[in-house]
């Protein structure tokens, strides 16, 4: 599903236009991207937790010449489901 498939969806569900849709999916989205980088967690209960993890810095190999190069530390999105979701999977 893409976000304009994810946009009908909950139009239709919501009884809401497409365009109150997409505001809703951006403030969202928005707003757990501003909740991450300040360092901090999203835990919506029964679905699951938006966190911010650490990338260690590591070494790895070119795929392409096999070359060996330094992989920068930097910290990554992660998401966890929740139990309620998990089961419904």
């Amino acid at each position: 599903m893409n976000k304009a498939e994810l946009i009908a969806t909950i139009a239709e569900d919501a009884s809401i236009s497409k365009a109150q849709a997409n505001a809703a999916i951006d403030s969202f989205t928005e707003a757990i991207q501003k909740t991450l980088k300040k360092g901090d967690k999203v835990t919506l209960v029964g679905f699951g937790t938006f966190s911010v993890s650490k990338r260690k810095a590591r070494k790895g190999r070119n795929p392409k010449t096999g070359e060996a190069i330094k992989i920068k530390a930097k910290k990554v999105a992660r998401f966890k489901p929740g139990k309620a979701l998990s089961e419904k999977i």
